[in-house]
Protein backbone atom coordinates (compact mmCIF):
# COMPACT_ATOMS: atom_id res chain seq x y z
CA UNK A 1 0.00 0.00 0.00
CA UNK A 2 1.13 3.43 -0.97
CA UNK A 3 0.66 6.22 1.09
CA UNK A 4 -0.46 9.64 -0.24
CA UNK A 5 2.51 11.96 -1.45
CA UNK A 6 2.59 15.12 1.39
CA UNK A 7 1.85 17.72 -1.31
CA UNK A 8 -1.33 16.36 -2.28
CA UNK A 9 -2.57 16.33 1.48
CA UNK A 10 -1.33 20.06 1.11
CA UNK A 11 -3.33 20.99 -2.07
CA UNK A 12 -6.47 19.39 -0.93
CA UNK A 13 -6.02 21.66 1.99
CA UNK A 14 -5.12 24.85 -0.04
CA UNK A 15 -8.32 23.75 -2.14
CA UNK A 16 -10.77 23.55 0.48
CA UNK A 17 -9.70 26.72 2.21
CA UNK A 18 -10.27 28.61 -1.29
CA UNK A 19 -13.64 27.09 -1.53
CA UNK A 20 -14.68 28.76 2.07
CA UNK A 21 -13.11 32.04 1.08
CA UNK A 22 -14.71 32.78 -1.88
CA UNK A 23 -18.50 33.20 -0.83
CA UNK A 24 -17.32 35.13 2.18
CA UNK A 25 -16.10 38.31 -0.52
CA UNK A 26 -20.34 38.52 -2.12
CA UNK A 27 -21.91 41.19 -0.91
CA UNK A 28 -25.70 40.17 0.52
CA UNK A 29 -28.92 40.53 -2.08
CA UNK A 30 -30.31 42.58 0.21
CA UNK A 31 -27.63 45.26 0.01
CA UNK A 32 -28.21 45.41 -3.69
CA UNK A 33 -32.20 45.67 -2.90
CA UNK A 34 -31.90 48.56 0.04
CA UNK A 35 -30.13 51.11 -2.52
CA UNK A 36 -32.39 51.85 -5.62
CA UNK A 37 -32.50 53.99 -8.73
CA UNK A 38 -34.90 56.64 -10.53
CA UNK A 39 -34.56 56.26 -12.88
CA UNK A 40 -33.05 52.79 -13.00
CA UNK A 41 -31.76 53.26 -17.04
CA UNK A 42 -30.98 56.88 -17.89
CA UNK A 43 -31.26 57.06 -21.88
CA UNK A 44 -29.57 60.00 -23.12
CA UNK A 45 -30.57 59.75 -26.74
CA UNK A 46 -28.53 61.40 -29.72
CA UNK A 47 -25.76 63.89 -28.18
CA UNK A 48 -23.84 65.92 -30.51
CA UNK A 49 -20.08 65.27 -30.15
CA UNK A 50 -18.31 68.10 -28.58
CA UNK A 51 -21.81 68.94 -26.38
CA UNK A 52 -23.19 67.60 -23.11
CA UNK A 53 -26.45 66.42 -21.87
CA UNK A 54 -27.12 65.98 -17.92
CA UNK A 55 -29.98 63.93 -16.80
CA UNK A 56 -31.28 64.28 -12.90
CA UNK A 57 -31.61 61.12 -11.03
CA UNK A 58 -32.51 60.09 -7.50
CA UNK A 59 -30.87 57.54 -5.28
CA UNK A 60 -33.26 56.18 -2.43
CA UNK A 61 -32.62 53.58 0.73
CA UNK A 62 -35.33 51.46 0.46
CA UNK A 63 -34.30 49.56 3.31
CA UNK A 64 -35.05 49.32 7.24
CA UNK A 65 -31.75 50.19 8.19
CA UNK A 66 -29.05 53.05 7.40
CA UNK A 67 -26.94 52.70 4.16
CA UNK A 68 -23.66 54.30 3.49
CA UNK A 69 -22.26 54.53 -0.03
CA UNK A 70 -18.73 54.65 -0.36
CA UNK A 71 -17.68 54.42 -3.30
CA UNK A 72 -18.55 54.51 -6.88
CA UNK A 73 -17.41 53.05 -10.33
CA UNK A 74 -18.22 54.65 -14.19
CA UNK A 75 -17.90 51.98 -16.07
CA UNK A 76 -18.94 53.74 -19.51
CA UNK A 77 -16.82 56.53 -21.47
CA UNK A 78 -18.02 59.55 -21.94
CA UNK A 79 -19.98 59.56 -18.63
CA UNK A 80 -19.62 61.58 -14.96
CA UNK A 81 -21.24 61.72 -11.65
CA UNK A 82 -22.19 65.14 -10.15
CA UNK A 83 -23.38 66.49 -6.65
CA UNK A 84 -23.05 63.79 -4.64
CA UNK A 85 -19.92 63.89 -2.19
CA UNK A 86 -19.41 60.54 -1.30
CA UNK A 87 -19.18 58.72 1.60
CA UNK A 88 -22.58 59.57 1.87
CA UNK A 89 -24.89 57.94 4.41
CA UNK A 90 -28.92 57.32 4.35
CA UNK A 91 -31.38 56.75 6.64
CA UNK A 92 -34.32 54.68 5.68
CA UNK A 93 -36.62 56.35 3.17
CA UNK A 94 -33.99 58.97 2.78
CA UNK A 95 -33.09 59.90 -0.86
CA UNK A 96 -30.17 61.79 -2.73
CA UNK A 97 -30.25 63.75 -5.75
CA UNK A 98 -28.05 63.99 -8.68
CA UNK A 99 -27.17 64.47 -12.22
CA UNK A 100 -25.04 62.48 -14.96
CA UNK A 101 -23.70 63.88 -17.98
CA UNK A 102 -22.91 62.71 -20.88
CA UNK A 103 -19.96 63.81 -23.46
CA UNK A 104 -19.30 61.48 -26.39
CA UNK A 105 -15.92 61.91 -27.75
CA UNK A 106 -16.93 59.77 -31.09
CA UNK A 107 -20.37 58.43 -32.83
CA UNK A 108 -21.88 55.11 -32.14
CA UNK A 109 -23.09 53.76 -29.06
CA UNK A 110 -22.07 54.33 -25.44
CA UNK A 111 -23.49 52.45 -22.52
CA UNK A 112 -22.69 50.92 -19.53
CA UNK A 113 -23.40 51.11 -16.22
CA UNK A 114 -22.23 53.35 -12.81
CA UNK A 115 -21.85 51.60 -9.73
CA UNK A 116 -21.60 51.95 -5.66
CA UNK A 117 -20.30 50.37 -2.89
CA UNK A 118 -18.30 47.24 -4.99
CA UNK A 119 -20.76 46.80 -7.59
CA UNK A 120 -23.19 46.00 -5.07
CA UNK A 121 -26.08 48.59 -6.64
CA UNK A 122 -25.97 50.05 -9.83
CA UNK A 123 -27.85 51.69 -13.06
CA UNK A 124 -27.86 51.51 -16.68
CA UNK A 125 -26.32 54.40 -18.69
CA UNK A 126 -26.93 54.49 -22.92
CA UNK A 127 -26.81 57.54 -25.06
CA UNK A 128 -25.45 57.81 -28.90
CA UNK A 129 -22.76 60.04 -29.89
CA UNK A 130 -23.94 61.58 -32.99
CA UNK A 131 -22.09 64.52 -35.66
CA UNK A 132 -25.64 66.33 -35.42
CA UNK A 133 -28.68 65.46 -34.12
CA UNK A 134 -31.75 64.63 -36.81
CA UNK A 135 -34.40 65.45 -34.38
CA UNK A 136 -34.56 68.13 -32.16
CA UNK A 137 -36.41 69.24 -29.37
CA UNK A 138 -37.94 72.64 -28.15
CA UNK A 139 -37.23 73.21 -25.29
CA UNK A 140 -34.83 71.04 -24.87
CA UNK A 141 -35.16 70.11 -21.15
CA UNK A 142 -38.88 70.16 -19.42
CA UNK A 143 -38.56 72.44 -16.41
CA UNK A 144 -41.82 72.87 -14.27
CA UNK A 145 -40.50 74.16 -10.95
CA UNK A 146 -42.62 74.24 -8.02
CA UNK A 147 -46.54 72.78 -8.53
CA UNK A 148 -48.70 72.46 -5.53
CA UNK A 149 -49.83 69.20 -4.53
CA UNK A 150 -52.99 67.89 -6.03
CA UNK A 151 -52.93 70.27 -8.83
CA UNK A 152 -51.17 69.97 -12.49
CA UNK A 153 -49.72 72.23 -15.01
CA UNK A 154 -48.72 71.88 -18.75
CA UNK A 155 -46.35 72.77 -20.68
CA UNK A 156 -45.83 72.22 -24.84
CA UNK A 157 -42.61 70.63 -25.96
CA UNK A 158 -42.16 70.64 -30.16
CA UNK A 159 -39.79 67.79 -31.84
CA UNK A 160 -38.42 69.24 -35.70
CA UNK A 161 -37.22 66.70 -37.83
CA UNK A 162 -33.69 68.46 -38.98
CA UNK A 163 -32.92 65.32 -41.56
CA UNK A 164 -33.51 65.33 -45.04
CA UNK A 165 -35.44 61.99 -45.04
CA UNK A 166 -38.59 61.13 -43.02
CA UNK A 167 -38.30 60.14 -38.97
CA UNK A 168 -40.81 57.81 -37.76
CA UNK A 169 -41.10 57.52 -33.74
CA UNK A 170 -42.64 53.80 -33.01
CA UNK A 171 -42.86 54.25 -29.19
CA UNK A 172 -42.14 56.65 -26.20
CA UNK A 173 -41.18 56.41 -22.74
CA UNK A 174 -41.84 58.31 -19.62
CA UNK A 175 -40.12 58.03 -16.50
CA UNK A 176 -40.38 60.78 -13.02
CA UNK A 177 -43.52 60.28 -11.04
CA UNK A 178 -46.44 62.72 -11.85
CA UNK A 179 -45.55 62.69 -15.59
CA UNK A 180 -47.55 62.09 -18.61
CA UNK A 181 -47.22 62.97 -22.53
CA UNK A 182 -50.40 63.98 -23.91
CA UNK A 183 -51.51 64.66 -27.89
CA UNK A 184 -49.24 62.45 -29.06
CA UNK A 185 -50.57 59.69 -31.73
CA UNK A 186 -47.71 57.01 -32.29
CA UNK A 187 -46.38 55.90 -34.05
CA UNK A 188 -45.64 59.99 -35.34
CA UNK A 189 -44.07 60.22 -38.96
CA UNK A 190 -42.07 63.33 -39.19
CA UNK A 191 -41.05 64.26 -42.58
CA UNK A 192 -38.29 66.31 -43.17
CA UNK A 193 -38.13 69.71 -42.15
CA UNK A 194 -41.49 69.26 -40.24
CA UNK A 195 -42.31 69.66 -36.45
CA UNK A 196 -44.76 68.35 -34.28
CA UNK A 197 -45.85 69.71 -30.72
CA UNK A 198 -47.18 67.82 -27.99
CA UNK A 199 -47.90 68.00 -24.23
CA UNK A 200 -46.21 67.15 -21.15
CA UNK A 201 -48.33 67.29 -17.98
CA UNK A 202 -46.79 67.57 -14.49
CA UNK A 203 -49.33 66.08 -11.61
CA UNK A 204 -47.27 65.67 -7.96
CA UNK A 205 -49.07 63.27 -5.86
CA UNK A 206 -46.60 64.48 -2.64
CA UNK A 207 -43.79 67.07 -2.10
CA UNK A 208 -40.03 67.22 -3.49
CA UNK A 209 -38.60 67.29 -6.21
CA UNK A 210 -39.04 64.87 -9.51
CA UNK A 211 -37.04 64.22 -12.22
CA UNK A 212 -37.03 61.91 -15.40
CA UNK A 213 -36.96 61.92 -19.10
CA UNK A 214 -39.42 61.66 -22.18
CA UNK A 215 -38.10 59.06 -24.69
CA UNK A 216 -38.99 58.68 -28.37
CA UNK A 217 -37.81 55.45 -30.04
CA UNK A 218 -38.01 53.86 -33.40
CA UNK A 219 -39.08 50.58 -33.79
CA UNK A 220 -35.50 48.66 -33.57
CA UNK A 221 -35.85 50.33 -29.43
CA UNK A 222 -32.95 53.07 -30.41
CA UNK A 223 -33.22 56.43 -28.52
CA UNK A 224 -34.17 59.02 -30.96
CA UNK A 225 -34.31 61.56 -28.49
CA UNK A 226 -34.15 61.92 -24.93
CA UNK A 227 -35.85 65.17 -23.10
CA UNK A 228 -35.17 65.61 -19.20
CA UNK A 229 -38.04 66.32 -17.40
CA UNK A 230 -38.15 68.11 -13.79
CA UNK A 231 -40.89 69.80 -11.47
CA UNK A 232 -40.91 69.81 -7.47
CA UNK A 233 -44.01 69.28 -5.94
CA UNK A 234 -44.93 71.94 -3.67
CA UNK A 235 -47.17 72.61 -0.56
CA UNK A 236 -49.90 74.24 -1.68
CA UNK A 237 -50.66 77.43 -0.39
CA UNK A 238 -54.33 78.29 1.17
CA UNK A 239 -56.56 81.32 -0.11
CA UNK A 240 -58.40 83.16 2.19
CA UNK A 241 -61.75 85.81 1.01
CA UNK A 242 -62.43 88.94 3.11
CA UNK A 243 -64.79 89.36 3.98
CA UNK A 244 -66.84 86.32 4.40
CA UNK A 245 -69.82 88.03 3.83
CA UNK A 246 -70.68 91.59 1.95
CA UNK A 247 -74.45 92.82 2.88
CA UNK A 248 -75.04 95.42 0.55
CA UNK A 249 -78.22 96.42 2.26
CA UNK A 250 -81.16 98.31 0.86
CA UNK A 251 -80.47 99.06 -3.01
CA UNK A 252 -82.92 100.98 -5.22
CA UNK A 253 -84.32 98.44 -7.98
CA UNK A 254 -82.39 99.24 -11.13
CA UNK A 255 -79.32 100.73 -9.62
CA UNK A 256 -76.42 99.16 -8.64
CA UNK A 257 -74.57 99.04 -5.61
CA UNK A 258 -70.15 97.98 -5.32
CA UNK A 259 -68.33 96.95 -2.33
CA UNK A 260 -64.58 95.66 -2.70
CA UNK A 261 -63.04 92.56 -1.24
CA UNK A 262 -59.67 90.99 -0.59
CA UNK A 263 -57.89 87.47 -1.38
CA UNK A 264 -55.40 86.60 0.28
CA UNK A 265 -52.21 83.71 -0.06
CA UNK A 266 -51.08 82.16 2.68
CA UNK A 267 -48.47 78.93 3.12
CA UNK A 268 -47.48 79.32 -0.95
CA UNK A 269 -48.37 81.24 -3.80
CA UNK A 270 -52.25 80.42 -5.65
CA UNK A 271 -53.22 81.33 -8.48
CA UNK A 272 -57.21 81.90 -8.46
CA UNK A 273 -58.23 80.55 -12.30
CA UNK A 274 -62.00 82.05 -12.09
CA UNK A 275 -64.67 83.51 -9.79
CA UNK A 276 -68.33 82.28 -10.49
CA UNK A 277 -71.23 83.67 -9.33
CA UNK A 278 -74.47 81.90 -8.50
CA UNK A 279 -76.89 84.92 -9.22
CA UNK A 280 -76.95 87.05 -11.74
CA UNK A 281 -77.80 89.96 -9.29
CA UNK A 282 -74.20 90.06 -8.03
CA UNK A 283 -71.26 90.17 -10.57
CA UNK A 284 -67.71 89.98 -9.99
CA UNK A 285 -65.06 92.47 -11.13
CA UNK A 286 -62.22 94.34 -10.54
CA UNK A 287 -59.42 91.62 -10.65
CA UNK A 288 -58.40 90.21 -13.65
CA UNK A 289 -58.02 86.26 -14.19
CA UNK A 290 -56.39 83.97 -13.93
CA UNK A 291 -54.19 85.55 -11.17
CA UNK A 292 -51.38 84.40 -9.42
CA UNK A 293 -51.04 85.79 -5.40
CA UNK A 294 -47.85 85.61 -3.90
CA UNK A 295 -47.54 83.84 -0.03
CA UNK A 296 -48.12 87.02 2.19
CA UNK A 297 -49.67 89.17 -0.60
CA UNK A 298 -52.87 89.85 -1.53
CA UNK A 299 -55.32 91.29 -4.54
CA UNK A 300 -58.81 92.87 -4.42
CA UNK A 301 -61.48 92.72 -6.47
CA UNK A 302 -65.33 93.86 -6.36
CA UNK A 303 -68.73 92.84 -6.16
CA UNK A 304 -71.92 95.06 -7.76
CA UNK A 305 -75.42 94.54 -6.66
CA UNK A 306 -78.52 94.98 -9.70
CA UNK A 307 -80.99 94.14 -7.81
CA UNK A 308 -84.49 93.16 -9.97
CA UNK A 309 -87.18 92.82 -7.83
CA UNK A 310 -87.93 94.07 -4.33
CA UNK A 311 -86.82 92.06 -1.21
CA UNK A 312 -84.00 90.06 0.08
CA UNK A 313 -81.27 88.60 -2.59
CA UNK A 314 -78.57 86.02 -1.99
CA UNK A 315 -75.99 84.88 -3.67
CA UNK A 316 -72.24 82.69 -3.58
CA UNK A 317 -69.03 84.14 -4.97
CA UNK A 318 -67.11 80.64 -5.48
CA UNK A 319 -63.16 81.13 -6.10
CA UNK A 320 -61.29 78.28 -7.66
CA UNK A 321 -58.02 78.10 -7.55
CA UNK A 322 -54.93 75.49 -6.89
CA UNK A 323 -55.24 76.24 -3.21
CA UNK A 324 -56.05 73.10 -0.85
CA UNK A 325 -59.41 74.72 0.09
CA UNK A 326 -60.21 75.53 -3.21
CA UNK A 327 -62.94 76.23 -3.94
CA UNK A 328 -63.44 79.27 -1.49
CA UNK A 329 -66.36 80.99 -0.87
CA UNK A 330 -67.62 84.14 -0.14
CA UNK A 331 -71.41 84.82 1.08
CA UNK A 332 -73.18 88.18 -0.86
CA UNK A 333 -76.86 89.58 0.31
CA UNK A 334 -78.69 93.07 -0.16
CA UNK A 335 -82.30 93.76 -0.75
CA UNK A 336 -83.62 95.60 -3.76
CA UNK A 337 -86.40 98.18 -2.82
CA UNK A 338 -88.51 100.51 -4.73
CA UNK A 339 -88.37 104.20 -4.30
CA UNK A 340 -90.46 106.89 -5.63
CA UNK A 341 -89.09 110.13 -6.00
CA UNK A 342 -91.34 113.26 -5.72
CA UNK A 343 -90.68 116.84 -6.28
CA UNK A 344 -93.22 120.15 -6.27
CA UNK A 345 -92.91 123.56 -7.23
CA UNK A 346 -92.30 126.24 -4.14
CA UNK A 347 -94.72 127.94 -2.32
CA UNK A 348 -95.04 131.65 -3.62
CA UNK A 349 -95.37 132.35 0.21
CA UNK A 350 -92.91 132.67 3.15
CA UNK A 351 -92.65 129.03 4.46
CA UNK A 352 -90.86 126.63 7.06
CA UNK A 353 -91.10 123.36 5.12
CA UNK A 354 -93.07 121.25 3.34
CA UNK A 355 -94.75 117.92 4.51
CA UNK A 356 -95.64 114.86 2.12
CA UNK A 357 -98.48 112.71 2.29
CA UNK A 358 -99.74 109.27 0.66
CA UNK A 359 -102.91 107.33 0.54
CA UNK A 360 -103.94 103.94 -0.72
CA UNK A 361 -106.81 105.30 -2.30
CA UNK A 362 -107.55 108.24 -4.64
CA UNK A 363 -108.95 111.58 -3.16
CA UNK A 364 -107.38 110.16 0.55
CA UNK A 365 -107.45 109.71 3.20
CA UNK A 366 -103.60 110.45 3.30
CA UNK A 367 -100.48 110.01 6.27
CA UNK A 368 -97.96 111.92 6.67
CA UNK A 369 -94.80 110.03 5.56
CA UNK A 370 -92.14 112.52 6.81
CA UNK A 371 -90.96 112.31 10.17
CA UNK A 372 -89.95 116.23 10.18
CA UNK A 373 -90.25 119.38 7.45
CA UNK A 374 -88.41 118.58 4.66
CA UNK A 375 -86.71 122.16 3.53
CA UNK A 376 -86.40 121.53 -0.12
CA UNK A 377 -88.84 121.17 -2.80
CA UNK A 378 -87.79 116.60 -3.25
CA UNK A 379 -88.93 113.99 -1.03
CA UNK A 380 -87.84 110.17 -1.82
CA UNK A 381 -90.36 107.77 -0.28
CA UNK A 382 -88.48 104.20 0.16
CA UNK A 383 -91.48 102.44 2.34
CA UNK A 384 -93.26 101.61 -0.85
CA UNK A 385 -94.08 97.57 -1.66
CA UNK A 386 -93.89 95.83 -5.08
CA UNK A 387 -97.47 95.63 -6.62
CA UNK A 388 -99.19 98.71 -5.08
CA UNK A 389 -100.48 101.73 -6.11
CA UNK A 390 -99.99 105.02 -4.09
CA UNK A 391 -101.32 108.52 -4.25
CA UNK A 392 -99.23 111.44 -2.82
CA UNK A 393 -100.30 115.16 -1.59
CA UNK A 394 -97.68 117.79 -0.22
CA UNK A 395 -98.87 120.74 2.23
CA UNK A 396 -96.68 124.14 3.01
CA UNK A 397 -95.69 124.92 6.86
CA UNK A 398 -95.50 128.60 7.58
CA UNK A 399 -92.69 129.67 10.66
CA UNK A 400 -96.14 129.46 12.94
CA UNK A 401 -96.99 126.26 12.30
CA UNK A 402 -99.55 126.62 10.24
CA UNK A 403 -100.09 123.91 7.27
CA UNK A 404 -101.74 124.77 3.90
CA UNK A 405 -104.21 122.88 2.09
CA UNK A 406 -103.14 119.83 -0.05
CA UNK A 407 -101.33 120.15 -3.44
CA UNK A 408 -102.76 119.02 -6.28
CA UNK A 409 -102.59 114.61 -6.45
CA UNK A 410 -99.89 112.62 -8.16
CA UNK A 411 -100.13 109.01 -8.84
CA UNK A 412 -97.86 106.03 -8.91
CA UNK A 413 -97.80 102.00 -9.51
CA UNK A 414 -95.08 100.37 -8.00
CA UNK A 415 -94.15 97.13 -10.28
Amino acid sequence: MHLPHPVSKLGLFFAFCTLILIPSLKVPAAAANQLTFNPANLRFGEVVIGQTEILAATMTNNGSTSITVSTMSVKAAGYAVNQLALPLTLAPGQSANFTVTFSPAATGLDSGNIAFNNNAAQFNVRGWGVSGKSLTANPPSVAFGNVPTGSSETLLVTLTNSENTSIIISQEISTGAGFVVNGLALPLTLAAGHSFTFSVVFSPSSSGPVSGVFEGLNSGNAVLIGIPLTGTGSTPGQLTVSPGTINFGNVTVGTSSSQTGTLSATGASVTVSSATSNSSEFVFGGLSLPATIAPGQNASYSVTFTPQASGTASGTLSFTSNASNSPTTESLTGTGQYTVSLSWDPSTSQVAGYNVYRGSTSGGPYSKINSTLDPGTAYTDSTVASGQTYYYVTTAVNSSGQESVYSNQVQTVIP
